[in-house]
């Protein structure tokens, strides 16, 4: 019961002392399993971040506080220590001859990540942990990383099997780090000795994190590794919280759920929703534009229907800055936006130069969904596309509780034709204006037929639109 006394629990607690306290973390919601519930309330997570390893950025309460101030209550946090920016530090304690310890700890490293715990839990933001990373094993990453053998005094190429060097993408998955569980098809003995240091370190951190009612668990940043691999990390996370009487929410990201209706990993989570307790769809994000995109959110979302979990999207790429599909800024509030009116429980903006992080761009979009959830709440609305009529192909989205809520986005201006018959009663619509953030004006409708809605302009607007009175 170790985090369960770390957390105010005794010892002594009973039973329903336990149940109450897992009530009140990070879980499905319990009313619609689509959707988050955290302290008992449902939730829509947003967010954007500009560093995906966010605790160990210098200033990182500033942009907590940022992200709070909008609206945004989740960021995605990878367990990596890559030297990409010259602030980070490795997890492994550094011995005066160069080498790194794996039985020893670098202070600062869990110091910060502890830090980051507190103040999320402080302010009530989520947190979507990453235990993996594969560019962090791979390419130039290798060679410093404290993994590599000729960098640590605890075992070396031939006792191991890990080489010098990786110089494929990792997408190749040719790191025997990601094959150290028995059973998998490339594991081999040897292989044990590293796994026992993977275990030590994820030990380590749910030492931290198991404290916290507010920390989701994905084993992988898009994985392209057997799901095995995955699997064994979940099982390992949940049965360590079961010790202590917690249930934890995990999770694995495949690298082809671009391509999901072909994805045989992606199958086989939606298929497995003991183990995969919720779904990470963010590379979907990639590659796809306009209504192709939403052409595979619908195909989610069947899949989802047979063992209703969240999907999140801890990563909406949108820079427009690499090559290989990660769109511009405008597809990036698109996709966003698309993304809640298909349902998603989560929808963060990935960092640069692949996303628009926390720019003021996501900031306004992230304002502009708590203004709509204001006066909608997405858990209560299922996408309803056959209610738009005169709509062209990507010009608006819908989502509705027909005769009760809307909400309406339009991608770039427009006129559609909402079908409002046998409701005969007057509606009353809000405009959001996407590139501010903010309310835009009212307008009152009148059911009982199709009625003609036109975007106040061109550019991203979204509507909610209520019932109101039966008319007279």
């Amino acid at each position: 019961m170790a985090a369960l006394i770390c957390a105010g629990i005794s010892a002594h607690a009973g039973k329903s002392d336990a149940i109450e306290y897992n009530a009140s973390r990070i879980k499905p919601y319990s009313n619609n399993p689509r959707y988050w519930q955290y302290k008992g309330e449902p939730v829509l997570l947003l967010g954007g971040s500009k560093d995906d390893s966010l605790f160990q950025i210098p200033d990182l309460k500033e942009h907590l506080d940022l992200l709070a101030s909008v609206g945004g209550n989740c960021i995605r946090n990878t367990m990596s220590s890559r030297q990409d920016k010259g602030f980070e530090v490795y997890r492994f304690k550094r011995l005066p001859s160069g080498k790194y310890d794996l039985n020893r700890w670098n202070s600062e490293y869990w110091e910060r990540f502890s830090r980051c715990l507190k103040w999320c839990s402080e302010r009530d933001i989520i947190i979507q942990i990453e235990l993996w990373d594969r560019f962090d094993y791979s390419q130039e990453h290798w060679k410093l990383s404290p993994w590599h053998p000729d960098n640590n005094v605890n075992y070396t190429n031939e006792q191991t099997g890990l080489a010098d060097n990786y110089p494929a993408h990792p997408s190749q998955d040719r790191q025997p780090f990601f094959h150290t569980i028995p059973g998998m098809q490339r594991y081999k003995k040897r292989y044990d000795r590293v796994r026992r240091f993977q275990e030590k370190f994820v030990e380590k951190m749910l030492s931290y994190t198991l404290d916290y009612g507010n920390v989701l668990y994905c084993m992988s940043n898009e994985t392209s590794t057997p799901p095995a691999w995955g699997r064994y990390w979940m099982k390992f996370i949940s049965d360590k919280a079961a010790k202590s009487g917690l249930k934890v929410c995990v999770t694995d990201m495949f690298d082809d759920a671009f391509k999901p209706e072909s994805s045989a990993k992606l199958r086989q989570a939606f298929d497995d929703p003991e183990a995969y307790t919720f779904l990470d769809i963010s590379q979907v994000n990639s590659r796809t534009f306009n209504e192709a995109q939403w052409v595979k959110l619908m195909w989610l979302d069947k899949q989802a229907q047979k063992h209703p979990r969240p999907l999140n999207n801890t990563k909406i790429y949108s820079d427009g800055s690499t090559g290989w599909g990660s769109g511009t800024p405008i597809d990036g509030i698109e996709r966003f936006w698309r993304h809640l009116i298909a349902g998603s429980a989560s929808c963060r903006f990935h960092r640069p130069t692949a996303g628009i992080g926390l720019n003021e761009t996501a900031q306004a979009c992230i304002r502009a969904a708590r203004k709509i959830e204001s006066n909608v709440k997405f858990w209560f609305v299922t996408a309803r596309m056959d209610l738009l009529g005169e709509c062209q192909p990507d010009e608006a989205y819908l989502a509705a509780k027909d005769g009760e809520q809307y909400i309406l986005y339009f991608t770039d201006g427009g006129s559609i034709a909402l079908d409002l018959t046998g409701h005969d009663r007057k509606f009353n619509l809000s405009w959001v204006n996407i590139s501010t953030g903010n309310f835009a004006g009212n307008a009152t409708l009148t059911g009982g037929g199709k009625v003609a809605i036109r975007a106040p302009g061109k550019g991203g607007w979204v509507a909610a639109i209520v019932k109101g009175q039966k008319r007279r």
